[in-house]
Order: C-alpha cells, then structure tokens, then sequence
C-alpha cells in the first residue's frame, strides 16, 4: 500500500516500500505554466533533503525541484524527455520526476498529509 505525502515547496511522494516517486504537484505545475524542459537526476545520485535534484522549464521561469528525503536516485521519468508537458498534464501520475530509495523514513514525519497540504495552497 502506498502513502503519498507533500512539502512546503510543492514536491509530491508518493511511497511504496522503500522507495519513493517524486514530483511536482498539480498546484506546482500551474503555477508555472507550460513546461519546455526538465533536467533530472542521474540515477545513482545520492540525495540529502533540500537539495536541488532537478529543474523544471517552462514558457515563464525556470524552477528548483528539491530532493523531500534523503535517498538514492535509482529510476527517472525517461518520458520526459521528449515530453516534458506530461508533467503539465499528469503532475502527480504519469508526470513523476524520479524515484528514489529512502535512506530514512523518518524523514518522511515532517512532511505533509494531503490535507495539510491543500490548507498551505489556500
């Protein structure tokens, strides 16, 4: 079964076990309108929370994504590749940037329900 949480920089996790899918939320993807581009993550990048792990482009503003844990990249979105506007389309489904092996699941307490999450985005 999976839990999916959320951060105060609009990142998305959605974990399985021990590995984590990482994304911008569909309030993030609005935000910045169409998406152009999207720089992931080498797969084996081992990742502390709050780095920047990828950037996203789009027709207004380049924009950080942030790694939410601590973990390894083991898997990226090759799809966006050629179509980085999935993300506009399904931010938080097929739109996912990166997975991720998590390094400490504590980690995962200090971030938000999807609850909490829709009172930070009002």
């Amino acid at each position: 079964m999976s839990k999916v949480y959320f951060t105060q920089d609009h990142e998305w996790l959605n974990i399985e076990g021990e590995i984590a899918t990482v994304g911008i939320t569909h309030y993030a993807q609005e935000q910045l309108g169409d998406l152009v581009f999207v720089d992931l993550p080498q797969c084996g990048t081992q990742l502390s929370q709050g780095d920047s792990a990828a950037v996203v482009e789009s027709v207004k503003a380049a924009s950080d994504v942030y790694s939410p844990i601590d973990g390894e990249v083991v898997e990226i979105n090759e799809a966006l590749a050629d179509d980085p506007a999935l993300v506009n389309k399904k931010a938080e489904k097929e739109g996912w940037l990166w997975k991720m092996k998590l390094h400490d699941k504590t980690q995962l307490d200090g971030l938000m329900d999807e609850d909490a999450y829709k009172v930070l985005i009002g």
